[in-house]
């Protein structure tokens, strides 16, 4: 079985697929060594395993609101296209989602993953409550009142068990219009890169760091019935068509554009859940540094650019709140987030991930869990300040290791281990970036 991207092929030697929750403490407590998997959108190993794969899809039950708490209980391996689409028809929404609806809660929140926009916290910060199976097949409700156990467990990396169910809060749905802008100077984004992103409830730049412009701005703005989107945004242009973040790819399995009002599930992401947005050949990193930063790391990336473009489809940049999650990529820091979609060149990308890391060092930067980056314990540690905590928890929850693999050992314990990142086999071709 291999990731989204083919990139690597996981090494489990088996699948378990419970159907009740009994049968996965008893599965759990019997292995040596097993991790959930579950969208597989994923480029390194976080999720490999040299013993047995858990699948929840024939656990997972419907999600289950709660009007009082205004929470969603959810299975964690649900996909968020999936919960929208429930809670859009029960006049309900979530606060923010990634760019791709069709990965799975669990591994979303685990890893990091933050969607976009400057106010607006990472999806994991929407978690109140979590189920999970420890090493030993004991069932673990945490709660936010359980302090440091929560904390450490929402963005737990699959160190901690297997997460099971989730509680997510929920609000009143509401309706966004997207507009995209094209030929944003460089010179206004570095200027005042705080006006630019915080210019919209959602605002993602798309470059490849050449040229005197970003190439395009995807600007999504709450309806609240004040009228069209401006004529311009900080002198970028309103593109007269709908695009595709890769220039000359079909707009088609795009979210609608062109400042047509429409239901959060349906523009807040950028690719439609009911398209495959493509057979995930492309390689993608990710790094999270302090926002007041960002102009000075956009300028580094971009003296890179002869280095960078030739590899790069399209660079991302968006922007985080802080939240107080212990390994949470944007902990205590309001973030930039530079995401750099690769092609399928995975010895050209793992040789220039050192290079980009030494070049942004000054700003600590903090990679996404789920991406391909080149940072060990050693370098990872001080920059969060809960990490000892976590790994000493994570041993408590899991005594024996079992939940433990390559990469785990690498950035966790700094212990030598192969990165996973093994040769890509998928051809050259792109048609998403997430």
């Amino acid at each position: 079985m291999r990731n989204w991207a083919g990139n690597l092929e996981y090494k489990a030697g088996g699948m378990l697929r419970p159907a009740t929750l009994a049968q996965l403490q008893e599965g759990v407590a019997a292995a040596s060594r097993i991790k959930a998997v579950g969208t597989r959108h994923c480029f390194n190993t976080i999720a490999d395993t040299d013993g047995i794969h858990v699948n929840l899809d024939l656990l997972a039950g419907g999600p289950q609101i709660d009007t009082a708490r205004a929470v969603v209980r959810v299975g964690g391996g649900m996909s968020y296209g999936e919960l929208g689409r429930y809670l859009e028809s029960h006049g309900y929404a979530l606060h923010n989602l990634a760019s791709l609806p069709h990965i799975s809660v669990a591994g979303a929140v685990q890893t990091g993953t933050h969607g976009s926009g400057s106010k607006l916290g990472s999806l994991h910060t929407a978690v109140k409550g979590l189920q999970l199976i420890r090493a030993d097949g004991e069932v673990v409700r945490l709660q936010e009142s359980d302090g440091a156990d929560f904390l450490a467990a929402v963005v737990g990396l699959g160190a901690l068990g297997i997460i099971t169910e989730l509680e997510l809060a929920i609000e009143p749905s509401y309706a966004v219009r997207q507009q995209v802008y094209e030929g944003l100077l460089w010179e206004a984004v570095l200027a005042d890169f705080e006006a630019v992103t915080s210019d919209g409830y959602s605002v993602s730049l798309f470059t490849d760091y050449t040229g005197p412009a970003v190439s395009q701005v995807w600007r999504k703005a709450m309806d609240s019935g004040n009228g069209p989107a401006p004529k311009e945004f900080h002198g970028a242009k309103p593109a007269p068509s709908a695009l595709h973040p890769l220039p000359g790819m079909s707009a088609e399995n795009c979210t609608p554009q062109l400042d047509v009002p429409g239901p959060w599930l349906e523009r807040l992401p950028h690719f439609r859940h009911e398209f495959t947005p493509s057979n995930g050949n492309e390689l993608q990193s990710e790094y999270l540094l302090p926002r007041g930063h960002a102009a000075a790391a956009l300028r580094e990336l971009r003296a890179l650019s002869p280095v960078l473009a030739p590899l790069l489809f399209v660079s991302e940049i968006r922007t985080v709140a802080a939240d107080g999650f212990w390994l949470s990529p944007a902990f205590e820091r309001d973030s930039v987030a530079l995401h750099l979609t690769w092609k399928p060149m995975q010895q050209e990308v793992e040789t220039v991930l050192p290079l980009i890391e030494e070049r942004l060092a000054p700003f600590e930067p903090r990679p996404h869990w789920g991406k391909l980056f080149a940072a060990d314990a050693a370098t990872l540690a001080p920059r969060y300040p809960h990490f000892e905590n976590f790994r000493q928890l994570a041993a408590s929850y899991d005594p024996a290791g079992k939940f433990r693999n390559s990469f785990l050992d690498r950035v966790l314990h700094g212990l030598p281990a192969d990165r996973g990142d093994r040769e890509a086999t998928a051809p050259a071709v792109s048609a998403a970036v997430s």
